[in-house]
Formats: C-alpha cells, sequence, structure tokens
C-alpha cells in the first residue's frame, strides 16, 4: 500500500480548508467588518479545523495540552481582545501543530527557534508547498492521481466560469441582485484591501492547516564547564563576591532605614523621590549579579567547586533578593504616593520575575542543573505571569485602585487623574460608574466623572455596532444601562466643549485687532 495517498490527501484537504477559511473570513472581516470578539470566534474555528486535518495531534496529549491554552487565549479574545492574547495564542497554536513532529520536550531555547522559523516560512509557505506539490509525481492509480494534473484540469472552467459570471453580473441587473441576495452585497468587488485581507487569512490559516516543523539551528547553550576568561580566577571571583557583598550590605541597610522610617529621609529628599530614583537602576544591578554568577560560576567549574564561594555566591544571592523586594516595595511607595499606571505594575511582576530567576540561579549551580533545566523554569514562571495578564484585565484593576486610593476621595494617592481613566477605555467603566454613584464625593468632580463616563459609554457603544462586539464590552454596556435607567438608547456624543478631564475648555484669547493698511497702486 502506497503510504504517500493519505499525505496527498491531507494535502488536498488542507486546501479545501484553506478555501473555505478565506471565504468564511472575507464574509464575517470584510463584508461585516468584524474587528472585535468575533476574531476569537475565528482563531477558535480554525483550530478546530486544523486538529480536525492532522490526526497525529489527536494522538499527542501535549499537543491537547498546547491546544486548551490556545482555545482559553481565543476565548479570551472573544471576552476582550487584546494584543497579549492574540500572541499567546499563535504561540500555543503553532506549538499544537508542531508537537506531533518533534520528540521530546527539549527547551524553551529550541522551541524559540522552531516558532520563530516557522512564522517566518508561513509568509511564503502556500507558494513554497504548492510549487513543492507540483513536482512531486508519483504512480498513478484508479484511486490516485497527480496533483499538478488535477489543478491544471480543473482551473480553466473554474476560472473561465469565474470571469464569464463577473461579466453577466456586471451585464445583468438581475441577475445581479440575485448574487448579491445569496452572497451579500458588494462580493464580486475587489480592491486591495480585501485582497490583502485575503493573503492575511490564507497566510494564517496555511500556517495550522500544513505546518513544516524546521529544526534549531542552534542547539541549547550548555552553561556547564570552564569557560576561560581574561582575569577570571578562583582569586578574582572570591575577592568579587566579598567586595560585591559589602557592597550589598550597604545598600540594602540604607534602604532598610530609610524605607521602614526608622531614619528621616535628608533635607530637599522625598520618600517618593528615593523609591522612584532607585526602583529601576536596582533591577538593573539584580540582573549584572545574575549574568556574572551565570558566566563566572559555572556549574563543574573550579570556582563553583569551592565551598567558600558557594557559601559567598549564596550570600550574595540572598542580598539580592533583598534588593528586589527593596525595589519592590520603592514601586509601591510610589504608586501610593501618585497613582496606579499599567507600566508600574507590569514592572511589579517583571521585579517579581527577577527575583524568582535569582533563586532558580542558585538552584542550579547547587544542583548541578542544566542550561535547558534554567531556561524551562524561567519559561515557565514568565509564561504563568503573561497568561494571567491576557486572562484578566489589568486595566480595569488599574482604573479601580485609582479611583478608591485618589487624594479627592479621601485616599493618600495623588489627584485623580480622570484623562489616563479615559485613556483606559471601557475598562475604568465599573470603576467610573462606582465612583459616580458615591454620595461623599463633591459636585464638581461627580460632573467631570459623569462626562468621562458618558464619553467612554459613547465610544463603547459605538465600537459595539461598528463591528467591534466583545463580550465584556457588552457586559459593561449593559451594567451602565442598569445602573443609570434614563440613558437614551442611542447615547449622545459628548459635549466639545470639555477637555479630557471633565473640565471646561478656557475661552479662546481675544485676537488683537487687525489694523487695516494703505496700499498705492502705482501704474508703470
Amino acid at each position: 500500500m502506497d503510504i504517500a495517498l493519505p499525505r496527498k490527501r491531507r494535502f488536498v484537504w488542507s486546501i479545501v480548508a484553506a478555501i473555505a477559511v478565506v471565504a468564511a473570513g472575507d464574509v464575517l472581516f470584510y463584508q461585516r467588518g468584524a474587528y472585535g470578539g468575533q476574531t476569537g470566534f475565528a482563531l477558535a474555528a480554525l483550530l478546530l479545523l486544523a486538529i480536525a486535518c492532522r490526526p497525529a495531534i489527536w494522538r499527542d496529549r501535549r499537543a491537547w495540552v498546547a491546544a486548551a491554552a490556545a482555545f482559553a487565549f481565543a476565548l479570551q479574545m472573544v471576552r476582550d481582545p487584546g494584543p497579549l492574547s492574540w500572541t499567546l495564542y499563535w504561540v500555543a497554536a503553532g506549538m499544537t501543530v508542531l508537537l506531533p513532529a518533534t520528540g521530546t520536550f527539549d527547551d524553551g531555547w529550541r522551541w524559540f527557534q522552531r516558532l520563530l522559523a516557522h512564522a517566518l516560512r508561513s509568509v511564503v509557505a502556500p507558494v513554497l508547498d504548492l510549487v513543492r506539490w507540483r513536482r512531486v509525481r508519483r504512480a498513478r492509480s484508479r484511486w490516485q492521481f497527480d496533483l499538478s494534473d488535477g489543478l491544471r484540469g480543473v482551473a480553466l472552467p473554474v476560472i473561465g466560469s469565474g470571469v464569464i459570471l463577473l461579466l453577466f453580473v456586471a451585464a445583468n441587473p438581475v441577475l445581479a441582485q440575485w448574487v448579491d441576495r445569496l452572497t451579500g452585497p458588494g462580493f464580486w468587488e475587489l480592491d486591495a484591501v480585501r485582497i490583502m485581507i485575503w493573503i492575511v487569512i490564507l497566510v494564517a490559516a496555511w500556517s495550522l492547516l500544513h505546518p513544516r516543523p524546521i529544526q534549531p539551528i542552534i542547539g541549547t547553550f550548555d552553561g556547564s564547564g570552564e569557560l576561560p576568561l581574561p582575569g577570571v580566577t578562583i582569586a578574582s571571583v572570591r575577592r568579587s563576591l566579598i567586595a560585591f557583598n559589602l557592597l550589598f550590605a550597604v545598600q540594602n541597610g540604607l534602604d532598610i532605614a530609610y524605607l521602614s522610617g526608622s531614619v528621616p529621609m535628608p533635607a530637599g529628599i522625598t520618600l517618593a523621590d528615593y523609591a522612584h530614583r532607585g526602583a529601576y537602576p536596582l533591577i538593573a544591578t539584580a540582573l549584572l549579579a545574575a549574568l556574572f554568577v551565570l558566566v563566572t560560576l559555572r556549574p563543574g567549574s573550579q570556582t563553583a567547586a569551592i565551598p567558600a564561594i558557594r557559601r559567598l555566591v549564596g550570600l550574595w544571592i540572598g542580598q539580592n533578593l533583598i534588593l528586589v523586594a527593596s525595589s519592590m516595595l520603592r514601586t509601591i511607595d510610589y504608586v501610593e504616593a501618585y497613582s496606579l499606571t499599567g507600566l508600574r505594575l507590569a514592572a511589579l511582576a517583571w521585579m517579581a520575575l527577577v527575583g524568582y530567576g535569582l533563586v532558580v540561579i542558585l538552584w542550579r549551580l547547587l544542583g548541578g542543573r542544566s542550561a535547558g533545566w534554567l531556561i524551562n523554569a524561567n519559561l515557565f514562571a514568565a509564561g504563568l505571569v503573561l497568561t494571567g495578564f491576557a486572562l484578566t484585565d489589568s486595566a480595569a484593576f488599574v482604573a479601580s485602585w485609582n479611583a478608591r486610593h485618589a487624594a479627592d476621595v479621601g485616599g493618600r494617592g495623588a489627584a485623580l487623574d480622570l484623562c489616563y481613566l479615559q485613556m483606559l477605555g471601557n475598562s475604568s467603566l465599573p470603576a467610573l460608574i462606582e465612583l459616580e454613584q458615591r454620595p461623599d464625593i463633591a459636585p464638581a468632580l461627580r460632573d467631570r466623572v459623569r462626562y468621562v463616563r458618558n464619553a467612554v459609554l459613547f465610544t463603547l457603544d459605538g465600537r459595539m455596532h461598528d463591528g467591534g462586539w466583545t463580550w465584556q464590552g457588552e457586559r459593561r454596556l449593559a451594567a451602565a444601562r442598569a445602573a443609570f435607567p434614563d440613558l437614551p438608547a442611542k447615547l449622545p456624543m459628548p459635549a466639545g466643549d470639555r477637555m479630557c478631564d471633565g473640565r471646561l475648555k478656557p475661552p479662546p484669547a481675544p485676537s488683537a485687532p487687525v489694523t487695516p493698511s494703505l496700499t498705492v497702486a502705482v501704474r508703470p
């Protein structure tokens, strides 16, 4: 029995599935102009189609785990689409279709190469695969045919019939009306945007329907044994660790004294200034410490085998963890003094990852773990943090925190930045509704909050009716109408005489009067 037959059939079915995906994408994204949560449904359907076309996925448990993660990110796209959930979906979907063609899961560095090569190849993969299959000649039988001959056999009637139908539709209004009823108005109109949508959908669909795994070019960095470097000796490493520990002890002592309030801040320096100035440089110091340990104390080297040096490294890593905790405390103090933003929340998560990375570096040194283990351990933690950000609305948390801790409502933070809440979009809507309904805020602030809430509602309502539907947006719009039953069915556009924070715009300055000038025309 010829084993090439199932492969050819899978290729043909992949072509059929890709054409179906492009047709459905044309209806959804071009004709109906969808760009919101409908994208999540489309991604979930594409993944189901890819699994159906590749039976190898059914027999691979690792692929099922990756597919479950991809479905979770697709559902998040339905709930509230964003670039992070979009990226994580394609990473998980790519691993779903590539895992059955690989052996054991090696390490994240190799998978980074596989996914990058898969993404780059996907741009030209449909053309390359078609050319490759046209060159394949196999023995013909009653149930097997050459694909190039089959394509040539159907190309002429399909293309010819399409051209004739286009001419008939252009010449016969009755036929054009019938076609519009079947396919929707404007189905036969072609423009550059529509063709680009077809190409993007085809490339995305083909990357899952017919993937071709590529072997990693660069293997895993071993990271063990001796690494001869100029100036790196047992004595220099020992002296460096002693000096580093002393410097870190001074810095950590100052942080404990000032941040705990045991010692008053010097004149001219506030706690917020002290916290903001040192947060990020200290994290850079911790990263340099991790790099020093990775380079100079590789598992299996002479320096890593000396007990005194290992104890100094453990002490230094411990001081680095105190430094990371100090950086996080500095950032929290700065947030309490001013306000919370998405970048500051992400910075806190990044600091926690740096601390975790220091712990696993020490664990690797003491346990003699491989570089692949270190990479996988860090990628696992980073994946958990990114998944948490992707599946939750961190912007809503930021808006709620600022609305509750602002000085305008009795909190210890800075004044409420309503422009920033408006920039967060519908994520700030629950916080704005709660803030507007509080009985203890000033009437002027309530009026400004009402304006910002109306502006956010108007933008959300327009997006929901303009193809940008999301499940989260629908729930928030329904919650706003339940909280304010007097809202009109069609929300009015906010007044243009206010700024982004709800304050009235200042009147324009009077222009200086223009003195007419006397001109004399001189005839030559």
